[in-house]
């Protein structure tokens, strides 16, 4: 079954849209586009989805939202319409309005943001138990929470090396809300940036995820 719909609307009033694949099982998150800029997660989500529609034998119920940051994608920016990073304005233990670069900066107020207030009530209402956010940068899979055992699988396909803590602070990033505050599972999960041969990058990250929907 799949199921198309909104979760609500972006800054500049576009719908943050989400597809659903499954009737049963744990509810999964494969999340997108939260940096505009990162078009690598948001190509690889929109792949997914397009292999979902046409096959979906998984014992999960998964939402994939492939361009949570709408605004910032086609402004072609790393943040949203207001000029604040949805990854550093989570309501975090550590939030902080203090940013380490102006690219970082965290907004106002924890959550300030209509995106994230949006994820925000869909997570909790949805139950998510298991949060895969795509981004682009070092590839990497930076973990929070009790979500070893998938990365290892990820790791196994992908080469991509598993870590704990992604070298740097990142107060009121979604893998510290969902993953240590929430104690849902979030995997950080970092393509490479810039790659010319990104085909041959997202067949082996489809086989990757599509692995851990198996388990």
């Amino acid at each position: 079954m799949q199921n198309n719909y909104s979760i609500g609307r972006t800054t500049n009033g576009l719908p943050i849209m989400a597809c659903d694949f499954g009737l049963k099982g744990k509810p999964i998150l494969l999340l997108a586009g939260v940096h505009g800029d990162e078009i690598e997660g948001v190509s690889l989500a929109k792949t997914l989805i397009a292999d979902f529609i046409k096959s979906f034998n998984y014992n999960v119920q998964l939402t994939v939202i492939a361009e949570f940051n709408l605004d910032g994608i086609l402004l072609e920016t790393r943040k949203n319409a207001n000029a604040v990073d949805l990854n550093r304005n989570l309501p975090t233990t550590d939030w902080t309005s203090k940013e380490e670069k102006e690219k970082y900066f965290p907004g106002t107020s924890p959550c300030s943001e209509v995106e994230n207030k949006n994820l925000v009530q869909f997570i909790t209402e949805k139950k998510i138990e298991f949060i895969i956010s795509l981004h682009s940068w070092k590839p990497c899979l930076n973990i929070n929470g009790n979500c070893k055992k998938e990365a290892t699988i990820l790791s196994q396909i992908t080469d991509y090396k598993i870590v704990e803590d992604i070298g740097y602070p990142t107060p009121g990033c979604l893998g510290t809300y969902a993953g240590l505050e929430r104690d849902i599972p979030t995997i950080t999960y970092e393509l490479p940036r810039l790659e010319k041969n990104r085909r041959k990058v997202e067949d082996k990250n489809i086989l990757a995820i599509k692995k851990v929907l198996s388990l």
